[in-house]
């Protein structure tokens, strides 16, 4: 089971929305209707990016990846938010909070709209916080982007899944960092590189691969004796966590029926399905284990909706900024915290005493001709 705070990830996913979701992962309760409304306005109105912010991203090269620009750019908020190095102030803290939950989509969608050489979108306070990420992308001419009900409240809920999951790399990478009083933009950036590199954040990629790897129904037995038999790995199956089915998985297995939908069935939809029915009965996949995790349908959903892959960790970091954000605070406050230095053993030479070069000339052995 997922629980945020003690609710179940399913009641979340099925009636929460992700600000009041990201509220309650930050603050240990559900907000109140005032407390809601307060909550969605300060961070609506804190979605623009100075001005200089935008300018240093439009310097990174036409090709940069997204995420390495979200990286770079969520660092350099550090020197904008001078106050943010008051990080025993509590209303410092909560502005700080406000600043990266309401930035990060702004950000991940310059990020985007850069790599495709677009220009950027400014935000909508009209919309939701999935709406109006979703404008700042895909807007083109139109004057009012319209979102798809549909597409919105799927995004939402692929932000409620993915807010917080324990101390995973990225997650103990942002404690880590913030254990040594770093502000949170700094923090916060160590965490979503730990993100980047492929073992963890390209989960979901990888799925995509397999699954075009495939290629249609007829090649599945193929693969599937290949997987039996040591060559390769069955990509999102699976989990260091749950040893039985992923509760986000099946959440967003309804999701993705809801998405195709809208947007058409992908391709890759049938292969997935049919890996899944063999994973869930066939004895050599249960008796490991191996049932569907949170990445085997997101990056089919992902796809559906127009991302393209080097996006797919940025998209994961959004959420994740509020778990990241919580988790640091707890950090910050827990009175028996000390800066991180995980112990070593060292296994090297013993002492010996420094040799001079000539005579590490005269000691090395001679090589044969």
């Amino acid at each position: 089971m997922l629980l945020y705070r003690g609710y179940p990830i399913e009641q979340l996913a099925e009636r929460s929305d992700f600000l009041e979701t990201a509220f309650l992962i930050l603050f240990g309760e559900l907000p109140t209707e005032a407390e809601h409304r307060q909550w969605t306005r300060d961070i609506t109105q804190h979605t623009m990016l100075h001005t200089n912010i935008s300018k240093l991203m439009e310097g990174f090269q036409y090709d940069a990846h997204p995420m390495g620009m979200f990286i770079s750019t969520v660092g350099a908020l550090s020197t904008f938010y001078l106050d943010a190095k008051n990080i025993f102030s509590s209303e410092s803290r909560r502005l700080q909070t406000i600043r990266l939950i309401a930035k990060v989509p702004t950000i991940a969608a310059y990020a985007y709209r850069h790599s495709i050489g677009r220009p950027y979108n400014l935000p909508d306070n009209d919309l939701t916080y999935a709406g109006n990420f979703l404008n700042m992308l895909f807007r083109m001419t139109e004057t009012k982007y319209q979102v798809s009900p549909v597409l919105e409240r799927a995004l939402d809920v692929l932000f409620i899944l993915h807010a917080d999951h324990e101390q995973n790399c990225r997650t103990s990478t942002m404690r880590n960092i913030g254990s040594s009083h770093a502000d949170p933009y700094s923090s916060l950036a160590g965490a979503a590189a730990a993100l980047y590199g492929p073992l963890h954040g390209g989960a979901n990629e990888a799925v995509l691969r397999m699954l075009t790897e495939i290629g249609s129904l007829k090649n599945v037995p193929a693969f599937i004796k290949r997987i039996k038999g040591g060559d390769g790995r069955l990509m999102g199956f699976g989990h260091r966590v749950y040893k039985s089915y992923d509760p986000r998985a099946a959440i967003i297995k309804r999701i993705a029926d809801l998405v195709f939908e809208v947007t058409g069935k992908n391709p890759l939809l049938d292969i997935a399905l049919e890996l899944e029915r063999i994973a869930l009965e066939d004895e050599y996949f249960v008796t490991r284990r191996l049932y569907p995790n949170v990445d085997f349908y997101s990056g089919l959903i992902y796809q559906a909706m127009g991302f393209p892959v080097d996006m797919f960790p940025v998209l994961f970091a959004i959420p994740r900024t509020a778990g990241w954000v919580a988790q640091w605070e707890e950090m910050l406050l827990d009175p028996d915290q000390k800066i991180a230095r995980p112990k070593q053993v060292y296994i090297g030479a013993a002492r010996r005493d420094y040799v001079s070069l000539e005579g590490r000339e005269l000691a090395a052995p001679k090589a044969k001709g």
